[in-house]
């Protein structure tokens, strides 16, 4: 058997590294090669990136797990286990990419997509998206992280009767709840996205990312763990070039150039 279709392309846009789910035909459904291609596109992520930009062709961002091969596997059971191992190795190299990424998102979010966004740190939404979990008319519970996405955004019940009544949240309720950060015209989604991510780019990306680390695990924590982790990761952020200039550029009343801060 030859190498899988492409799956995933890439491109540079200055400071941000702009990735593609690009399976339109299939609605970029998570099998093993979209989830193999996707890790390696962000571990091929430029050193010159200074941010992700996460988007995806045609109607619909990612229709969640390979349905059809589920059925056509002679084990299910063994094939369902292989791709939650592979897709969630893929959802940790997006949650601890070293750069901030944004996720511009479409359509169809359904399964495992949703789980892809609650790894993403900045997710903005066309308006007529609509998001379904989906695992519920399968009768399979969920992966991806897309438990944890939902209850972090939404709370345990709302997510509970999401799950269980195998519902859909549309894009206003998910931006209301949380669950995506911005909430966009379909026909500007990318132009958009893009421009978030730009922005970002040109911020102080490795303070960004400490900070990232402190509001995700300040759901875990008590207020006086808190203290202490801020207390730490802000000396961190004290010591690093980014900093300097900053207090350069507040005290010149000039805009910072973070790029240049090494």
């Amino acid at each position: 058997m030859g190498e899988p279709a492409a799956r995933v392309r890439t491109a540079q846009d200055g400071d941000v590294w702009h990735i593609t789910l690009d399976n339109p035909s299939a609605g970029n459904v998570v099998d093993l090669a979209m989830a193999e291609q996707l890790a390696a596109a962000f571990t091929a992520r430029p050193a010159a990136a200074r941010a992700v930009l996460l988007t995806a062709a045609g109607p619909r961002f990612c229709v969640g797990g390979d349905v059809g091969a589920f059925a056509a596997a002679p084990d299910m059971p063994a094939l369902v286990a292989q791709l939650a191992a592979s897709w969630h190795a893929t959802i940790r190299t997006v949650l601890y990419c070293d750069v901030p990424v944004v996720a511009g998102v479409h359509g169809a979010v359904a399964g495992a997509g949703i789980g892809l966004l609650g790894a993403c740190d900045l997710v903005v939404c066309g308006r007529s998206t609509k998001l379904r979990p989906a695992y519920g008319s399968l009768g399979l519970s969920p992966d991806g992280g897309t438990s944890w996405a939902l209850t972090r955004a939404l709370g345990a019940p709302r997510a509970l009767e999401l799950l269980l009544t195998d519902g859909m949240l549309h894009a206003a309720d998910a931006h209301t709840f949380g669950l995506v950060a911005r909430l966009v015209d379909d026909e500007t989604l990318v132009e958009d996205s893009l421009a978030l991510a730009r922005s970002v780019a040109a911020g102080p990306v490795r303070a960004m990312v400490r900070t990232r680390g402190l509001v995700r695990r300040a759901a875990i924590r008590s207020l006086e763990e808190q203290l202490e982790d801020e207390e730490r990761v802000i000396r961190e952020s004290a010591a690093d070039p980014e900093s300097r200039e900053g207090v350069a550029a507040f005290l010149d009343r000039r805009p910072p150039d973070f790029r240049a801060a090494h």
